[in-house]
This record gives C-alpha cells, sequence and structure tokens, in this order.
C-alpha cells in the first residue's frame, strides 16, 4: 500500500552518467558511488542508475541481473533499452542497456554524439520506472547528463504514474554545459517547440541541456556553499547566472564527502605504512621515506613534500604553478611529486622540470588510484591552486591522511580548509584569497616557514586535520534536509529530539528535583514522537543541573551547512598570506631557529576569536 506523507518511506533515485566503482572519470563517480550507501543507511531508499557501458569491468557485469527491457523512440528510429539490477554495498544500481550508444571504449566522446546519447539516457530513466516498479519521491539529476530528466518529466504528465515526483538538479561543474546544435538536440528529444524559447531549452540559437534540467527542476544544488554563491556571478555563472540568481531560493550548496571506509589510513592496504591519528607524526615518514625511494628522490624523512594529484588543467591553477615552478624547484627547499593527465603543455613542462630538478620534483604523468593512495599518505602538504573548485575532493582526503593542503579560497575548498592562526592554534590547512602566482608562492613559503622551524603548530595543523568530519554522514542528512523539503515526508528512523521544559529551583528538594526531572522526561518522549525534525535540537534541561537547554555550541572545526544561494554572500575568510622576505628565506635555507613573525601575514585571527 502506498502510504502518504510522513508514514511512508521516503524513494529517491540517483540519476547519474558515473558511478565508481564500475566507472569513474572524476568527483562525480566518487559521488555518485558513496552518497547513496550513506541515503540508505539513514533510513531512505535510495538506487543509482546509470549507462551500461563496454568499458564497465566484466567482473561487475558477471554480477548483474537482467530484469526486462523497453523501446525509446529517437527521432525518426526506436532503440532497444535494457535494464540491468546490480545489489552491491547495500545499495541498487540499475544499468540501461544499449550497444549503440554505449559500446564506447570511455564513457564520454564527442559532445554531438553525447548529447544524442544521454538524451537517450534520460528518457530512458523515466520510461523504465513502471517496468522496475521503482516510483521515487525524488529524482536527483546530476550534471547535464541527465538534464533533459527534468525536462522530460514534464512531458509525461499525463501519465498517473510520474505525477508529484520531484526532481533535483546538482551541478557538479558548471562549465560543462551540453550544448550543441538547437535542431539536433530538437530532433532528438522529440519534444513541442514550446521547449525551445529563451526561458527554457534555447541558449544563444543553440540547445543547452543543462538549462534545461534547471528551469525544469524543483531544486537545483550544488557541491558547496560558497560555490552556489559563486555560480550567481557573472565571473563564474559561464553565461547561466542570471537564471541562477532568479532561482536563487531553491539553488542549495551542500559541500560532498567522501568514504570513510576507502579512504582510511588506518586499514588502507595501498599504502606502505598503515597509521591512525595517534601515531600518525611517528609512522606517516616511513610512507615519505619508502615513496621516495620508489620515486628516485633523495630519501630524507625531514624534507618537505608536497604532493599534488589532479588533471593537468588550467582549471586546477596550473598556470599559476608553471609561473613559479622553477623558484620553487631551484630553491630546493621541498619536494614536489606531481600524479595526472591533462593538457599537453603541462604534462611536458612537468616532464621538463623533473629532468632538470630529479632531486626536488618528480613528474607522474598517468593515473594510478594505488599511487594516489601512496602520496596522499607520503605528503607533508597537498597543493591546490585552483581556478574554481565546485567542491574538490582531495583536500578532504589529504586531511583524512594527515596532510596539510594548501589551497585558494574559492568554492569548495573555502567551505572546507580553515586557513591556519597561529594565535589560537585553530586551522586545518594554508589558503590565498586571490588568483595571483606571488601569492600562492608566499603562502607556500609560509608553510615550509611553519613545518622546518615551528613543528609542534604543524603537528597541530595535521592533528586538527584528522580530527575533522568530512564523511558523507554529515553530507547526507543535508541531502536529507532538501528531499525532505520537496515532499514532506519526514518518517526517518533519526533520533528523536526531546523539548524543552521549566527549570528546576535552586530551592527544590531532592525528592521534588527527581519527581520533576521524570515528569519531564516522560514529557519529552511523548512529544518527541511528532516533533518536527526540522526543530533545532533542545535537551531536557533536568539533565544539567546548571543550566537550561541550549543550542549546542558551534565546534571550531568547520562544517559546512546547506543553504539558499540566495542569503548573504558568504564572508571572504582572512588569510595568511602576507610573508615577510626572512620568513620564505627561513623556509629556503631549512633554518632550525626559531624564525621571527612575518610583519604583514594576514590571519584568521579576528574571525576566530569572533566565533569562540
Amino acid at each position: 500500500m502506498d502510504l502518504k506523507g510522513e508514514d511512508r518511506v521516503m524513494k529517491v533515485l540517483f540519476a547519474t552518467p558515473e558511478a565508481a566503482p564500475f566507472v569513474k572519470t572524476g568527483g562525480l563517480g566518487d559521488v555518485a558511488g558513496s552518497l547513496p550507501a550513506a541515503l540508505r543507511e539513514k533510513g531512505v531508499d535510495a538506487r543509482v542508475i546509470l549507462p551500461l557501458y563496454r568499458c564497465i569491468p566484466q567482473q561487475y557485469k558477471d554480477q548483474m541481473k537482467y530484469i526486462d527491457h523497453i523501446y525509446i523512440d529517437m527521432a525518426w528510429r526506436r532503440q532497444y533499452a535494457g535494464i540491468f539490477e546490480l545489489e552491491y554495498g547495500g545499495c541498487i544500481y540499475y544499468f540501461i542497456d544499449n550497444e549503440f550508444y554505449f559500446n564506447g571504449d570511455t564513457p564520454y566522446s564527442y559532445i554531438h554524439l553525447d548529447c544524442e546519447k544521454f538524451i537517450f539516457f534520460s528518457k530512458a530513466v523515466l520510461s523504465l520506472l513502471p517496468t522496475i516498479d521503482f516510483r521515487p519521491d525524488v529524482i536527483n539529476c546530476n550534471d547535464w547528463q541527465t538534464g533533459p530528466i527534468p525536462v522530460f518529466l514534464d512531458t509525461f504528465q499525463d501519465n498517473p504514474f510520474f505525477r508529484g515526483i520531484k526532481t533535483v538538479m546538482t551541478i557538479h561543474n558548471l562549465k560543462f554545459q551540453g550544448r550543441w546544435d538547437f535542431k539536433g538536440i530538437k530532433d532528438a528529444m522529440g519534444i513541442s517547440d514550446y521547449y525551445f524559447t529563451p526561458d527554457k531549452l534555447e541558449y544563444y540559437k543553440d540547445a543547452n541541456l543543462l538549462k534545461g534540467g534547471m528551469v525544469y527542476a524543483n531544486k537545483i544544488s550544488t557541491v558547496s556553499e560558497t560555490y552556489a554563491w559563486e555560480i550567481t556571478t557573472p565571473e563564474y555563472g559561464e553565461g547561466l547566472d542570471r537564471l541562477l540568481d532568479a532561482r536563487r531560493n531553491d539553488l542549495v550548496g551542500i559541500v560532498n564527502g567522501i568514504s570513510y571506509t576507502d579512504w582510511n589510513p588506518q586499514t588502507d592496504p595501498m599504502i606502505y605504512q598503515k597509521y591512525t591519528a595517534k601515531n600518525v607524526h611517528k609512522k606517516k615518514t616511513e610512507n615519505k621515506r619508502r615513496l621516495q625511494a620508489d620515486l628516485g628522490l633523495p630519501v630524507d624523512d625531514g624534507r618537505m613534500m608536497i604532493g599534488v594529484v589532479s588533471r593537468l588543467t588550467d582549471q586546477k591553477g596550473f598556470d599559476l604553478v608553471a609561473y613559479k615552478l622553477e623558484e620553487l624547484c631551484s630553491g630546493g627547499g621541498a619536494q614536489v611529486v606531481v600524479l595526472g593527465t591533462g593538457d599537453e603543455k603541462y604534462e611536458n613542462l612537468f616532464k621538463h622540470y623533473a629532468w632538470k630538478y630529479p632531486n626536488n620534483f618528480s613528474a607522474q604523468i598517468y593515473f594510478s588510484n594505488e599511487m594516489s593512495h601512496k602520496i596522499y599518505a607520503a605528503s607533508d602538504a597537498f597543493l591546490m591552486p585552483s581556478r574554481f573548485e565546485p567542491c574538490g575532493l582531495s583536500q578532504l582526503i589529504s586531511m583524512r591522511y594527515g596532510t596539510v593542503p594548501i589551497v585558494r579560497e574559492t568554492g569548495g575548498l573555502k567551505d572546507t580548509v580553515w586557513p591556519y592562526n597561529e594565535y589560537t592554534g585553530e586551522g586545518t590547512g594554508f589558503s590565498f584569497a586571490n588568483y595571483n602566482a606571488d601569492e600562492m608562492l608566499g603562502i607556500i613559503y609560509y608553510a615550509m616557514d611553519i613545518f622546518y622551524n615551528r613543528k609542534d603548530e604543524w603537528n597541530k595543523i595535521v592533528d586538527n586535520g584528522m580530527a575533522a568530519d568530512y564523511s558523507w554522514n554529515v553530507s547526507a542528512d543535508k541531502y536529507i534536509r532538501m528531499y525532505q523539503d520537496l515532499t514532506g515526508i519526514y518518517d526517518l528512523p533519526e533520533k528523536k529530539t526531546k523539548p524543552a521544559a521549566a527549570k528546576v529551583k535552586k530551592d527544590d528538594t531532592a525528592e521534588e528535583y527527581e519527581k520533576l526531572k521524570a515528569d519531564a522526561d516522560k514529557s519529552a518522549e511523548e512529544i518527541a514522537k511528532k516533533a518536527d525534525p526540522g526543530v533545532i535540537k533542545v535537551e531536557n534541561p533536568f539533565d544539567d543541573e546548571k543550566t537550561a537547554a541550549k543550542k549546542p555550541a558551534a565546534k571550531r572545526t568547520r562544517k559546512t551547512t546547506a543553504k539558499s544561494a540566495g542569503e548573504k554572500k558568504p564572508a571572504a575568510k582572512k588569510t595568511t598570506a602576507g610573508k615577510t622576505a626572512k620568513a620564505a628565506d627561513n623556509a629556503k635555507t631549512e633554518a632550525k631557529t626559531p624564525a621571527k613573525k612575518p610583519a604583514a601575514r594576514r590571519t584568521a585571527g579576528k574571525k576566530s576569536t569572533e566565533e569562540k
């Protein structure tokens, strides 16, 4: 029986072009492989649907179960759409099969082919729902490849099965929008001219699939608070800022999490030496020594190692790195290890510096999951000078492994990395505000100064980062609240909160106190069953003899919250960007005496003091 409102478990379908471990090209694959499982642990019936690419490893295909098939009308032809099912890691995955569209060696190819491919996928997602007997309350679409789903859903409203299904359009990177020839996309979608106007799918005489999803989705989400605000501005809006600004009340930013099972230095089989937060300062150095030996770098556990695991593109800030790499390598203050592929100009540049400075620079121009684990575990610092970064996962992984992130304050990097404050001892990394090569190098030198000359402070930053919680547990709660706002379904197996009760007077006798406390507990339990889970948690004041219940104080370690982009622009964090020449020289020469504090360094001291 399909119950209504608060009596029914929420059902969510996560539509995505990729999901780890089956197929992954970027952060979206990690999210799709982890978030639905986290939602299921919290009582949501979350399932995932993606294409059955030929490149998915055979070991997973062998475990899939054929369910059924239908045919999808695509312009002048009908296309087969098979549906396979696989339960993996406690989550149900559906795979849409079509050899014509999904037969390539990689998930993506040329944009005009991809547009038709994912139009087919989007239509098949909706058309197959009655066949698999799963009617979701929410379909969470991800990036432009699933942008047509909210549009098609609007055309399916004559069918009672589809009425009332809500959609969320999650933007992982606004730069990629699925733009192609107006007539070609219109022909492939097979819908009326009504949908191809400037206020819908049309975009400067082309068609834009992501824009269509943003127009018709009930909610728009992105992967960090700051990025949610940034994309409403012309600088980061990629031509869609006016649409996003108009929908700012429906725009939510939720920081991604990482799998604490896949990324765990205590159990990671890919690293040289396992360690925990308790022994990180003793055992992490063994990983550095072993990696130095494997990469042909001088073995020196006292030498600072800066790791980079990334796509080698302009977006990731490698134009800044290229500008200052000679100065960084020639100084000899640190070893730099780069892992990744990307633009040919950066691949060749890093190969050149690996040849020119073999003792200071190592370029691994390929990608290996195992090598990435080794670099996270071995490095002292992790560099991410991104031009823009919707969320970023590498900084979260690096903190999990006790590696200190050095980042530019943009998008999710700003939301997840607290800049170190030497006066309060707070902070989980280092950051610089402006997209400027000198500012980047200055903050690197400042980090080197702390590493070499103030080891206790450095160890404190490591401890702060490892103590921060960026698991999916926190982010999944925020996704659930967003889904609840859309559906009104609140009956999840979450801990109920107790309402406030009256204080006990100081002159009450012990007997009266116990009676009042018992009555308050009983009343709290009865009312909590009907309490709105969106209400701020309030404890029974009789659990604390000294004070009435208060909202818990915010932790010092930063945790982001889902906000509407319509709220106030996030306050800019003050950074430790300014450095004196003396501090930089000390870092370069690895001085062993305490360094003089930089004279013109910006810190987060004022902000931290106010928040205490």
